[in-house]
């Protein structure tokens, strides 16, 4: 099993809970790590880090992202 990698940040549970569906979809497993400036952390596993960065950029606006690995 992989380990999980840094996907994307999210300033919200809203925006979170919205990339965590991106990836459902994509069939990309993920979880959720608050960070210490109340945002939250996407965790992937790492052979899927390429894939799910390409989803959430396609499936979000690209100010929507706060910030990437």
């Amino acid at each position: 099993m992989s380990r999980m990698v840094h996907a994307a940040v999210a300033s919200d549970v809203r925006e979170a809970e919205e990339m965590q569906e991106i990836l459902r979809a994509a069939g990309i497993d993920s979880e959720l790590e608050s960070a210490e400036d109340d945002s939250l952390v996407v965790l992937v596993p790492e052979s899927k880090l390429e894939a799910a960065q390409d989803a959430i950029e396609a499936g979000t606006e690209p100010d929507e992202i706060v910030a990437e690995p």
